[in-house]
């Protein structure tokens, strides 16, 4: 049975405004899944819902199999952390971890002995007396996490929690919440807009767009294989080539005809007849040495000619801006203890070439 189920769940605004249309959404028990996309998605809409403080349009939502819908959020086996921690500056830190199981009107003793093991098991035990807006945002943050996990909820429901951090910090607490996420198995969902955040601590990631589903996947499928104009646009960086002519090929993958040639690639999603469609290529898949030594290449592979207009070296990887010989321009990261790649500067020609296994054919976009 999964723990959390959106079946066609969607929210419309008395005006017309539609924040978020036709949600599907299984979620396996102990799953992390992330919800990512720009401000204004409906990501947070969305887990408001799954909470209880915002009303569903149309649709249910369903936790471990039991119609949930309607059930106010105090009675849903869910607890919620905001970006902000909304902790309560006037109790110390044990109160404020409490303050849910006082609600729920908890036995003293078993709840004290629950708030003592939680607080040791975020290092809070030293702080327990303090009031919570003494300490660090770290601090508060750990606190937050362990007022939310203390009632034991099914699901855990994290509203851009780290937004406020440092980058160090938030490195840290990342950390720690993957392990703990993994330590406890309980389901975890999480909104963010920071694309490392998703990818990097998610089994499944769901990209939003002005409150429609653009693709669920693996954080590994989603930045190798988008299905959307959307996605390729939004996660990581990548080349993109406008084509026509689509042909398909054999399996899964297919061809178009761009200004740089036919590509070959595979397809990211179903593509129609007459349909435009785009070849997406991750900026690092994309091989780059200077025009020179690439004259004798035989892999097989789409080759074209550029001159570097830009180049940058942030730490191990080197960022170049090409300017193709068709008039276009595309991004290509490149490491810089490859031969070669370090010595390359602005003004030089350059050989690229195109790895037809690293490209997906996609839409173009709606």
């Amino acid at each position: 049975m999964n723990d959390l189920e959106l079946l066609g769940v969607g929210k419309t605004y008395r005006d017309g405004t539609i924040a978020v249309a036709n949600f599907d959404l299984q979620v396996k028990p102990g799953e992390f899944v992330a919800f990512l996309g720009p401000s204004g998605c409906g990501k947070s809409t969305t887990l408001r819902m799954i909470a209880g403080f915002e009303d569903i349009t149309h649709g249910r939502i369903l936790i471990k199999g039991k119609d949930v819908s309607r059930t106010p959020p105090e009675a849903r086996p869910t607890s919620m952390i905001f970006q902000n921690y909304a902790l309560f500056p006037h109790m110390s830190v044990r109160e404020n971890v409490a303050f849910g199981l006082d609600i729920k009107r908890m036995d003293r003793r078993q709840r004290d002995n629950k708030v003592d093991r939680i607080l040791d098991m975020f290092g809070l035990s030293a702080y327990a007396d303090r009031k919570a807006n003494n300490l660090s945002g770290g601090q508060r943050q750990r606190i937050a996490l362990a007022r939310g996990l203390v009632v034991e909820p099914q699901i855990l429901l994290l509203d851009e929690p780290l937004g406020a951090l440092d980058a160090n910090l938030r490195r840290i607490i990342q950390n720690e919440l993957k392990l703990l996420q993994r330590e406890l198995g309980i389901t975890f969902v999480f909104v963010t807009h920071a694309q490392s955040e998703a990818l990097g601590l998610s089994d499944r990631v769901v990209v939003m767009s002005n409150g429609v589903v653009e693709q669920i996947s693996t954080p590994r499928d989603l930045y190798n294989r988008p299905s959307t104009a959307f996605v390729a646009q939004f996660i990581g960086s990548n080349a993109i080539f406008a084509g026509s002519g689509f042909k398909a090929g054999l399996g899964s993958d297919g061809s178009i005809e761009t200004p740089l040639g036919r590509i070959t690639g595979t397809l990211g999603a179903a593509i129609g007849d007459g349909q435009g469609v785009l070849a997406v290529i991750p900026a690092e898949a994309i091989q780059i040495e200077a025009e020179t030594a690439a004259s004798n290449d035989n892999s097989g592979n789409p080759r074209l000619s550029g001159e570097i207009a830009a180049r940058q070296i942030v730490g191990s990887i080197g960022h170049f801006r090409i300017n193709l010989s068709s008039g276009a321009q595309i991004a290509i990261e490149a490491h810089v203890n490859r031969p070669g790649i370090a010595a390359l500067e602005k003004g030089n020609r350059v050989a690229i070439s195109l790895p037809e296994e690293k490209v997906t054919l996609v839409p173009a976009a709606r």
